[in-house]
């Protein structure tokens, strides 16, 4: 389900068959042998076997065997669009929830208002919903946050739902091709966030249309089927 925007301060916030489910493995188990194979991401070669070093999901391409954990967290790097809702307000600043493992600061100076100090609150406050960029992260692990730019700003409609960060790459497609199609077929304004955040604000008809597909990225984006089965939805979507 996706969020409600205007405030959330008080809201509730390969190597498989066609169409098989890709094989869940945990760190230490024997994934397959070490003949003819090289070990990937999240693996390694012990003997005669190659052994998940990570919870998540068996791929195998090219003759490389990995393991794509099936939760990877957001660790913010300079320039990342992000999604964030604010926790906290100073007189001179705005903490918010960026999905990573500390809040973002948004300092006064880099907001896209002319703000008094002391008058924060008047701007954003808690639970409201920011588009934002990552400014810089500093040595202390301070996450910066900057909405000075185009584009970015408060968002006051639609509704923001949570994705795996595994899963970005299924909505956005090749050069953002999935998007483009998303966009087209639900006559909605869509972004997906680098926090793993995604924001949708259209009709009634096209937000429920976003929210099943994003329903199919939260529990089938691992399948191998995945882009059949969303490229039924939108055949459905365009012939409805």
């Amino acid at each position: 389900m996706g969020w409600p925007v205007a405030r959330l301060g008080d809201k509730e916030m390969s190597g498989v068959e066609k169409g098989a489910e890709l094989r869940l493995v945990t760190p230490g188990e024997a994934i397959g042998a070490s003949s003819g194979a090289r070990a990937g991401t999240g693996t390694l070669i012990d003997g005669d076997n190659i052994i998940a070093t990570k919870v998540g999901w068996v791929k195998t391409n090219n003759g490389v065997t990995s393991v794509d954990p099936i939760h990877s967290a957001y660790m913010p790097r300079s320039g990342d669009l992000v999604i964030g809702v604010v926790e906290s307000v100073r007189n001179n600043l705005w903490f918010a929830d960026v999905n990573g493992p500390f809040n973002g600061l948004l300092p006064m100076s880099l907001a896209p208002w002319k703000v008094v100090f002391g008058a924060a609150r008047e701007h954003m406050d808690v639970g409201d919903v920011m588009l934002a960029r990552v400014q810089e992260v500093d040595e202390a692990h301070n996450i910066v946050l900057t909405m000075k730019g185009v584009g970015l700003r408060r968002l006051k409609e639609g509704i923001m739902s949570e994705i795996s960060m595994n899963h970005i790459s299924r909505l956005r497609g090749d050069n953002d091709s999935t998007l483009k199609q998303l966009k087209e077929v639900s006559d909605c304004r869509i972004i997906v966030a680098e926090n793993g955040r995604v924001w949708v604000d259209g009709d009634s008809d096209g937000i429920a249309f976003m929210r099943g597909v994003i329903d199919l990225v939260k529990n089938h984006g691992h399948m191998s089927n995945f882009d059949e089965s969303l490229d039924d939805l939108l055949n459905e979507r365009r012939n409805a």
